[in-house]
């Protein structure tokens, strides 16, 4: 699931409009539309300050394709 659906889709959930998110986050509304909107650069610590509302926070993940450093092997 992209960043942007999961936000919007806890955010829903949790039956919180935009304005509301922003606020509770301590981020600007125009932060959370960006996100939502699938905006490609956000400040990661501003996305885990709203991903810790929803307990949970950023992290890195395998990619299923060759790496920099499985291409040297």
């Amino acid at each position: 699931m992209l960043l942007g659906d999961f936000v919007k889709d806890r955010r829903n959930s949790a039956k919180l409009t935009q304005p509301e998110l922003a606020e509770k986050a301590g981020v600007g509304l125009r932060f959370i539309r960006d996100m939502e909107q699938g905006k490609e650069t956000l400040r990661l610590d501003k996305v885990n300050q709203v991903l810790q509302l929803f307990g949970h926070e950023l992290g890195p993940v395998r990619l299923s394709r060759n790496t920099i450093t499985d291409e040297k092997g």
